[in-house]
């Protein structure tokens, strides 16, 4: 923050990192609004949906992946905040934990994956889905690797108090991830006929 800024009592201004992925998220969601105008495009346009030989997906595995995703949600908001007060070991047990169960999201996804009944290949539920739920799965692969240079900044004393602009980037990367994974689970396991 500027001295001019904090003199005159204004906002401080928003760091290029922070903007870049601000950035970077609103374009990512846009992608995700066109696969999901597409989705509901063509289930307008199918007189069944979802089509006939689809098998009934399961909710409990992918209520599991919303509870394990937003309660990682809350774990980095919390590492943000332990940071922008001074407790770095703290910070640094709590993005510890979020990486955890970013971890543990992918490999319980992997496992549902196993467990559907249908394949990429089987019409074109099964395309949106896997395409859908597996762009997904590579933002989480992507913020677990994001979040996992930053653990590695704050074991070394990169990140601090006054210069934690990769912790604040990346919990809003995460965040848009978890948002991401709700309409998802919304939209295929909830509105989506069992």
């Amino acid at each position: 923050m500027s001295t001019v800024a904090s003199a005159r009592g204004a906002k401080p201004e928003i760091s290029g990192p922070v903007m870049g992925m601000i950035l970077f998220v609103a374009s990512e969601a846009m992608f995700f609004a066109a696969f999901f105008a597409a989705y509901f495009t063509i289930k307008a346009n199918e007189p069944v949906w979802p089509p006939p030989g689809v098998p009934h997906l399961k909710i409990d595995i992918a209520t599991l992946l919303t509870v394990i995703l937003v309660t990682s949600s809350v774990c980095v908001q919390v590492a943000v905040r332990s940071t922008r007060a001074g407790a770095m070991r703290r910070a640094t047990v709590w993005l510890g934990i979020t990486i955890g169960l970013g971890v543990a999201l992918l490999a319980l996804q992997a496992y549902d994956y196993s467990q559907l009944g249908f394949e990429l290949k089987d019409g074109v539920f099964g395309t949106l889905f896997y395409v859908m739920t597996g762009i997904h799965m590579a933002h989480v692969v992507g913020g677990v690797v994001f979040l996992s240079l930053v653990f590695a900044q704050l074991l070394r004393g990169g990140v601090t108090r006054e210069h934690h602009d990769p912790l604040a980037a990346g919990a809003i990367y995460w965040d848009f991830v978890d948002v991401v994974w709700i309409c998802l689970f919304t939209v295929f396991y909830l509105l989506t006929p069992r």
